[in-house]
């Protein structure tokens, strides 16, 4: 095998399995190449993700080392992707009764869900977390996109519970939206005792739905390793959670004119991108 189709298959294996150890033995003896060659090829691709800004790749030594990949980009990719989407989602079109926001293309949008899945996933790579939580319905295919990139299990808290789900612990908690105290509901199955969760949401009015994960865990005894929306309405109430982060601001919406004013949430100043 030529060195550029090496190059181009451990590229496509590593980025198939974000923060996976692979050993170099694997590679010698999958591309019939020496050690000493895998490690030049290695050193190709680390430079050319750091070079980028697409990745980090890390080498770990020892007899139980290896190589892995984690995914990260630059903060100049965060910031044009941020600004991007700010933009879009200033579409007076958006505009949803309630103060709430269109959001459903976006998050149904497979290119939109990567950025997303690969933005959440750079702030939280060196975390230690073991699951991704997320209530229905909106916030499922977000949670899948940033436990894809941090290699770990996405859990749905739900309204009402479902028979095949088996038993399950619930909360009460304070509905924002709805001004009511409202119930949310997780398979005893669904997280280890002990857990650092990571809660990730897509929309934020008064924060009533993430205290309500909030309460979840700690009825598994697990921590809060961070939260996370893709939108918070800075212009509401005031927020129930206080440490959270939001890709996306927005500060104003204005049914009457139509018009919302959005911008860049505190995702970019809360996240060191120094990795490379």
């Amino acid at each position: 095998m030529k060195r550029s189709e090496r190059l181009a298959d451990m590229t496509k294996y590593l980025m198939e399995r974000p923060h996976t150890l692979i050993a170099l033995p694997f590679f010698a003896k999958r591309y019939g190449a020496a050690k000493s060659s895998i490690s030049e090829d290695l050193a190709i691709l680390k430079h050319t993700l750091a070079n980028n800004q697409d990745g980090i790749l890390e080498t770990v030594a020892g007899a139980a080392g290896g190589v892995r990949y984690i995914p990260f980009l630059g903060k100049n990719h965060a910031e044009d992707y941020l600004s991007d989407l700010t933009s879009r989602i200033e579409d007076p079109s958006r505009i949803l009764a309630g103060g709430f926001v269109y959001l459903s293309d976006i998050l149904g949008n497979t290119q939109d869900l990567r950025r997303i899945g690969e933005l959440v996933a750079t702030r939280y790579a060196y975390d230690d977390i073991d699951a991704v939580m997320t209530v229905e319905t909106k916030g499922i295919a977000l949670a899948q996109a940033v436990a894809r990139y941090l290699d770990v299990p996405f859990v749905t808290a739900r309204k009402r519970s479902k028979v095949t789900e088996g038993a399950t612990v619930s909360v009460n908690y304070i509905s924002s939206s709805l001004a009511r105290v409202s119930k949310m509901e997780l398979p005893t199955r669904a997280l280890k005792k002990g857990a650092k969760v990571l809660i990730v949401d897509d929309f934020m009015k008064g924060g009533g739905t993430l205290t309500g994960m909030e309460e979840l865990v700690k009825e598994f005894e697990g921590d809060i390793a961070g939260i996370c929306v893709l939108c918070e309405a800075d212009f509401d109430k005031e927020k129930l959670v206080k440490n959270y982060l939001s890709l996306v601001k927005i500060s104003k919406i204005d049914t009457a004119k139509k018009l919302i004013l959005a911008e860049p949430g505190n995702f970019l100043n809360e996240t060191d991108f120094d990795r490379f």
